[in-house]
């Protein structure tokens, strides 16, 4: 693509992006009706649609609370990894440390990769709390709850 008209990279790249926003949306607006879909064959006369639809009913749920978790611990690794990966000065020792437990025998393939998670987990949790602390002392001094 990187040698194709100016126009045909246009294009393509708008078709990407319609497709990954319909896709995307599309999975969200699944899963929000999840319940819906599982009320509705609850209601029907086949055993097997009633049994899928009140697994569909006590798993919806449980899939709403998981996907809180794990979207909270996302956000604090995109967070982190972008405020990482975009100060040199942080960047370089993560660089160093990923090459450094690399070397373990056994397990540093597996350390290589969880390194960098870890360091930008942490910078995100703790750039998370900076910025809790500075708007929770923010209303104090200005007197809002």
């Amino acid at each position: 693509m990187a040698a194709a008209s100016f126009g045909k990279q246009v294009a393509v790249l708008a078709g990407i992006g319609l497709i990954m926003t319909v896709g995307v949306y599309g999975l969200v607006a699944g899963i929000v009706k999840l319940d819906d879909a599982g009320l509705y064959l609850s209601q029907r006369a086949s055993a097997a649609a009633r049994g899928f639809g009140r697994l569909l009913l006590a798993a919806a749920p449980k899939l709403m609370k998981l996907l809180t978790v794990l979207g909270t611990a996302a956000m604090f690794l995109v967070g982190g990894g972008i405020l990482v990966h975009g100060v040199p000065a942080a960047h370089h020792p993560v660089d160093v440390a990923t090459h450094a437990v690399a070397t373990l025998p056994a397990i540093g393939g597996v350390l290589a990769v969880l390194t960098p998670l870890l360091i930008d987990a942490i910078a995100g949790i703790a750039t998370g709390a900076l910025v809790l602390g500075v708007v929770s002392l923010g209303k104090r001094v200005l007197g809002k709850k």
